[in-house]
């Protein structure tokens, strides 16, 4: 099955939710930024039902729920930021609501340069070290000739 094509804003925001909340923070307060904003949405928390298909492929099914946390935000000269995040985190929420309404805004170029494309880049290196982890507990199975057969 070929995977949708993703918008940049779904980049952006799927990139602020996955991102580790120190790694965000960090690479916010280098850019020292202080946008003025008002919480739309306080950030809160919420279930979601987490659903799955068997071996990938299969028929979906209700896996089970995850604790997630919202916000939304309003910048001074009105962007809306969202952000859904998962875990119990209100100011990774909260932050990631902020970056994408600036996201919205002529400083879209900075940030994706200084805080979007170095987070992905983290994100991804931490992914294929993780896929090389695994790889090496790999098993494959197969089945013994035991040489009564011959």
């Amino acid at each position: 099955m070929e995977q949708e094509q993703q918008t940049p804003r779904q980049r952006w925001m799927s990139v602020l939710a996955r991102t580790d909340t120190n790694a965000l923070i960090t690479h916010w307060e280098k850019l020292a930024l202080d946008p003025q904003y008002q919480l739309v949405r306080a950030p809160e928390l919420g279930l979601a039902q987490v659903r799955a298909r068997m071996g990938g492929t299969g028929n979906a099914f209700n896996m089970g729920d995850v604790t997630i946390t919202r916000a939304v935000v309003r910048l001074g000269s009105g962007e809306l930021g969202y952000s859904y995040v998962t875990g119990r985190n209100k100011p990774h929420a909260e932050l990631a609501a902020v970056v994408d309404a600036l996201m919205q805004t002529p400083a879209h170029d900075v940030l994706q340069q200084a805080l979007i494309s170095p987070l992905a880049a983290e994100k991804a290196e931490q992914e294929q070290l993780r896929a090389r982890e695994v790889a090496t507990s790999k098993v494959d199975f197969f089945t013994m000739v035991r040489g009564e057969d011959e």
